[in-house]
């Protein structure tokens, strides 16, 4: 159980940093001392719930964004998830997708128009 935990707090230091090397100024949140300020593991995203999850060999488990959907108040479930010797994936609903992805397209089509 320890090993797992130690696993879990490296994997959310690990994406805090991924996140800070993206220019957020993102950290691992304390929920492991009571201080809740924040259900997210990592905070630093803005508009984003991130849950963390890091095994072995464990696929992806709707638990997991379950668990997100429940702690994400008005942000933007994801679940920020690999295994080891893999690559982080993230995975949310096809609503949210859309939503994150609307925004994407319309910023694109901005793009165009100033060219």
């Amino acid at each position: 159980m320890v090993n797992s935990k130690q696993k879990g707090a490296r994997f959310e230091r690990t994406l805090a940093k991924l996140f800070r090397e993206q220019g957020y100024e993102a950290r691992r949140t304390q929920q492991y001392c009571g201080a809740v300020e924040d259900a997210s593991d990592v905070v630093g995203l803005p508009y984003i719930h991130v849950e963390a999850k890091h095994y072995a060999k464990q696929a992806f488990s709707y638990d997991w964004m379950e668990q997100a959907k429940r702690d994400s108040k008005d942000n933007i479930p994801a679940v920020f998830h690999k295994t080891d010797n893999h690559e982080v994936l993230v995975t949310m609903t096809l609503n949210d997708w859309f939503t994150i992805y609307r925004e994407f397209e319309s910023s694109m089509r901005i793009k165009e128009l100033q060219s």
